[in-house]
């Protein structure tokens, strides 16, 4: 083996010590075990309740064990594979697999950061709503780029995404946009999300090509397990229902099926247009109420000074991250220091290096 594959090799084995670490790996082997134990049980699904949480349980902790025996078999067939091809002196081969041995200790890292996404709800899916700040079709126009970046990231992830409300700017792009984004810990990727994003280029919408410099804001919920009781009272709602809007199916602008709900204490306003049942609407719009409102509440938890954060000014100042076009291309988020210098990549989804680093400075 070449000196880089040996350093390939301590890459993946500390990957794999550290995710072991983190997880208590064996802690949580041992508790897999006794619940499968329990599961096979004749009467197991007597009590269909509690069948159906032990049965998520199961599912979360094989989640968290799957990368390190991915990792550990994988590269114990690779050494083994890799060991063989130098007995044959098959130059050839010996290349390919030293090429995937540095594929397999950047993916180590990668699952390394992955592992960090262990909280209560990191593994579920998001809603992302995005709001267009000041300054018109500028603004609204960067809140429909910043929709499609996170929808191509999305796609490249394998996730799936549906919009659920969608508020079209006057002349191009979004005031406002909501996204129901489904995959495995969609939300711990995204929950660092959750800010002020700032473009600046030349204005396509300017005749005179100045330099114009946009924001919009971006606030990523959980989708909240139907166990978890989030108490909102009937008379702190305002439920109102309308005419759907946007391009779509025969049913858009003739029947009053969209639902917008807003929670009077909070101000937080929530709705769905993307069915043509009002009954479903006002449920996925009362999901995404709850959602947000656990959202803040984590938020509270997690920092008293920053509870709410709806209440951030979309303006200069307060971005996470700074896009930058014109006159040159850089994007940097203020938060970990990333930069890339194509901004061209990023804003067609290529973000994984910026939500690593966000993840591993949780």
């Amino acid at each position: 083996m070449t000196p880089q594959d040996l350093r390939n090799i301590d890459v993946i084995e500390n990957s794999i010590k550290h995710i072991k670490n983190f997880i208590n790996f064996d802690d949580i082997s041992t508790k897999l075990a006794g619940l499968k134990v329990k599961s096979e049980a004749p009467d197991f699904w007597d009590n269909s309740e509690s069948a159906v949480k032990i049965m998520k349980e199961i599912d979360r902790i094989k989640t968290l064990l799957d990368p390190v025996e991915y990792l550990e078999k994988t590269l114990k067939d690779m050494q083994g594979m890799i060991e063989l091809a130098e007995l044959e002196s098959d130059e050839s081969l010996i290349k390919e697999l030293s090429d995937e041995l540095q594929k397999l200790a950047e993916k180590s890292v990668s699952l390394q950061i992955e592992s960090i996404l262990s909280d209560k709800h990191d593994a579920a899916n998001c809603f992302i709503e995005i709001n267009a700040g000041a300054g018109g079709t500028e603004a609204q126009d960067w809140a429909e780029m910043l929709a499609r970046m996170y929808a191509r990231w999305s796609e490249k992830k394998g996730y799936s995404l549906e919009i659920t409300d969608k508020n079209d700017g006057d002349e191009a792009g979004v005031k406002s946009i909501t996204m129901h984004i489904k995959g495995n810990k969609a939300y711990g990727w995204l929950k660092k999300e959750s800010g002020v994003h700032r473009l600046v280029r030349i204005s396509p919408f300017d005749s005179n090509a100045r330099r114009h410099t946009s924001f919009a804001s971006v606030f990523v919920s959980p989708e909240i397990d139907q166990e978890i009781e989030i108490e909102i009272n009937d008379s702190d709602l305002r439920i109102d229902v309308y005419r759907a809007s946007g391009a779509g199916g025969q049913h858009v602008n003739k029947t009053e099926s969209a639902v917008r709900i807003t929670h009077i204490p909070s101000g937080i306003v929530t709705a769905s247009q993307i069915d043509r049942s009002q009954h479903r609407n006002r449920e996925i719009a009362m999901n995404m109420l709850k959602s947000k409102l656990y959202a803040m509440k984590l938020k509270e938890q997690e920092d008293a000074a920053n509870a709410n954060t709806n209440k951030t000014d979309i303006a200069w100042g307060n971005q996470i991250r700074s896009y930058v076009l014109q006159p040159y291309q850089m994007v940097k988020d203020t938060r970990t220091g990333v930069e890339k210098g194509n901004a061209a990549a990023v804003l067609d989804g290529e973000i994984q290096e910026f939500l690593e680093a966000a993840v591993a400075n949780c």
